[in-house]
């Protein structure tokens, strides 16, 4: 009997031990087959946004400043030392206000001289003008004098004529009063047309000295000009903004003496849009311009054909008066109206991807408890929202915040 219960005790612990086995290795297998537990993002340090359908504004948005549509930059016309400045930055000047004074005794010298030389032509026009119409009148009274004689021989040779057929002169006479009166005609032909070449050339000498004093004249001008541009003058009605130089500065020239806006002045805003952006900017878009005064309507004048700096220069003009405190180099924000799309799928701007680009999204599901990653194509994009092209559809709630820190995983849970 009791080796009977010994076998019964032996058998009910194998038993056991099998039925624990099998347990454990159930268990083992259904551990395995969970999935790791999703992590937790705080809901209050994440941004979403629902996926809507309807019309989207494509936009730009750039910095910039505001400048005047119009500058009068005052440049040294002739080098000089700053003398005396008579006004500084900040003044209503009118077109004759006197801004600075230069000096440069060179210059001076330089009208003494050209002056001198347009005495001494003007001088040399007057005595030529007198010896060509001595010349004139002293071959008109040689003409004149021969003109005399010829007359007188020609009737010595007439009356010769008529003595000789009366046989009261010899033939000889008549012949050399006849040579006498035919020499002395051709003789006033010659002096005439010496007169006529005189006459006909008088002109065109005092033509070319007078060009020449003309010449010196307008040289003289110009050194004149030149002295009187030491005197800096506004030259248009505005605001004085800037006198770049001190007194006993010298100035070569072409250099900026001073800055003036005219008045009234128009401002325009000149934004730098990223280059990236830039490609469907075009002339006449509209765009709004925030002075942080006010909001300005305006509208494209002028695209930079050239980048700075990854940047893309744009000018856009104001459609009315600025807001108030509006002045020239104020900094400023910027936006363009690229074109808008009718009843298209978008939503909020994410923090990465592209345009015309697929992306992975969180999408909260589950009543906003998790957030699953989704692929979502895009498509056009503006300044704070994206077009959809698949991927979610309406009314899914899409999480738009940088969520690169959970990049290994597919699932999250909101806390």
């Amino acid at each position: 009997m009791d080796i009977i219960r010994e076998r019964t005790k032996s058998k009910k612990k194998y038993v056991v031990a099998g039925v624990v086995g099998v347990g454990l290795v159930g268990v083992t297998v259904g551990l395995a087959r969970l999935r790791p537990a999703a992590p937790s993002v705080e809901g209050g340090t994440i941004y979403t946004d629902s996926v809507v359908k309807g019309e989207m504004v494509r936009e730009v948005r750039g910095p910039g400043n505001l400048a005047p549509e119009q500058i009068r930059w005052i440049t040294a016309v002739t080098a000089g030392r700053v003398e005396k400045i008579q006004h500084l930055p900040g003044i209503m000047v009118e077109d004759t206000t006197v801004l600075l004074e230069l000096t440069n005794p060179d210059v001076q010298i330089q009208v003494l001289n050209a002056d001198r030389q347009l005495t001494d032509v003007e001088a040399q026009l007057v005595q030529l003008k007198t010896n060509l119409e001595n010349n004139r009148l002293n071959q008109a009274s040689i003409v004149a004098d021969i003109r005399q004689q010829t007359e007188d021989a020609k009737r010595r040779a007439e009356a010769g004529a008529e003595l000789l057929k009366k046989g009261l002169i010899i033939p000889l006479d008549q012949q050399q009063a006849q040579d006498r009166a035919t020499a002395l005609i051709e003789r006033l032909q010659i002096e005439q047309k010496r007169l006529a070449l005189l006459s006909s050339t008088i002109e065109d000498q005092i033509k070319v000295q007078e060009q020449q004093v003309a010449r010196l004249r307008s040289i003289a001008q110009f050194q004149h000009g030149l002295a009187a541009s030491m005197v800096v003058r506004a030259g248009q009605k505005g605001i004085l903004q800037e006198v770049p130089l001190q007194v006993g500065q010298y100035a070569q020239a072409g250099f900026t003496l001073a800055k003036v806006l005219p008045t009234p002045m128009r401002l325009k805003a000149v934004l730098r849009i990223p280059e990236t952006q830039a490609k469907d900017l075009a002339i006449g878009q509209t765009a709004s311009i925030d002075t942080r005064n006010g909001i300005a309507p305006g509208h494209v004048v002028r695209i930079d054909p050239s980048p700075i700096n990854g940047t893309v220069a744009v000018d856009v003009a104001l459609d009315g008066p600025p807001p108030a405190g509006a002045r020239a180099d104020l900094s400023v924000d910027g936006v363009i109206e690229l074109e808008r799309l009718k009843n298209v799928l978008h939503t909020g701007r994410p923090a990465y991807g592209q345009a015309n680009s697929s992306i992975g999204l969180f999408k909260v599901v589950e009543g906003g408890r998790y957030a699953e990653r989704v692929t979502v194509k895009l498509g056009r994009t503006s300044v704070s929202q994206v077009e959809i092209l698949g991927g979610v559809n309406v009314g899914d709630v899409v999480i738009l915040s940088d969520m690169s820190r959970w990049d290994n995983v597919d699932r999250v849970k909101l806390k």
